[in-house]
């Protein structure tokens, strides 16, 4: 049985200062099931939707038809079943490492010593227990992206959704973090849908890699690569793909 349900997802865009039947088609009829403790990766050209999929799983948008349910109920709001980590780690530069990962947990008005019990576990499972009275720009890059991490896990998700949390770092450091992701995932078989433009990242990480197309986004199934090209020659922009796939 599906953990996650996207049925018939669509979502458009009206212009702004334009007629009112003017609008702009962003993802069309998606369909997608994920199963309990699966990681999945979505790949696909620029502007195709991926990044407002989850958008649209975390409910900070709302479909323009379709649902997305989640253990049998629909989502219709944010929720902490949910948790979304970004590319450029959101974190608050005026708190400390720790006081940025208990966060979520204030908002859940967990007690004070029982958030900082929490938050301190995490972090050593991210393994930045030492660095807890830090501030965000005393981190790298890296180190950084861990403490969201943590963040989100702490606040004990159903799924974690990660929009291309490792695109700005450096190879050495993703292919680093890209492991460490594997590692907390085999902790707890968390589910984590995970979008990236890096096929060869989207291989290594995923149980199943899926594959949307140029805007309106669709899911689609053919051969990887030679369906990338496509769809991103389609879409009129190159993205940094591998072409070694």
């Amino acid at each position: 049985m599906a953990q996650l349900l996207v049925d018939n997802l669509s979502l458009s865009y009206q212009h702004s200062n334009a007629r009112p039947s003017s609008s702009f088609l962003a993802l069309q009829d998606v369909n997608l099931s994920i199963g309990k403790g699966e990681f999945v990766t979505i790949v696909g050209p620029s502007g195709c939707g991926k990044s407002t999929l989850l958008m649209l799983i975390a409910a900070l948008l709302q479909p323009s038809a379709g649902s997305i349910t989640l253990n049998g109920a629909r989502v219709a709001a944010p929720g902490s079943d949910r948790a979304l980590v970004f590319q450029d780690f959101a974190l608050l530069p005026w708190r400390t490492v720790l006081k940025n990962v208990e966060v979520g947990l204030e908002l859940k008005h967990v007690p004070r010593g029982e958030r900082e019990e929490i938050a301190r576990r995490y972090l050593k499972l991210v393994a930045l227990e030492r660095f807890a009275d830090r501030y965000p720009h005393q981190l790298s890059g890296g180190m950084r992206q861990r403490v969201a991490i943590a963040r989100a896990l702490c606040v004990h998700p159903e799924i974690l959704l990660m929009d291309e949390p490792f695109g700005a770092l450096d190879a050495q450091t993703r292919q680093v973090m890209g492991s460490e992701l594997l590692r907390l995932w085999e902790s707890d078989r968390k589910t984590i849908i995970f979008v990236t433009h890096d096929l060869d990242e989207a291989i290594y990480l995923a149980d199943r890699v899926i594959v949307m197309s140029a805007s309106p986004g669709r899911i689609i199934r053919r051969t990887m690569w030679g369906l990338l090209e496509q769809e991103v020659r389609m879409a009129g922009a190159w993205d940094p793909v591998p072409a070694t796939v």
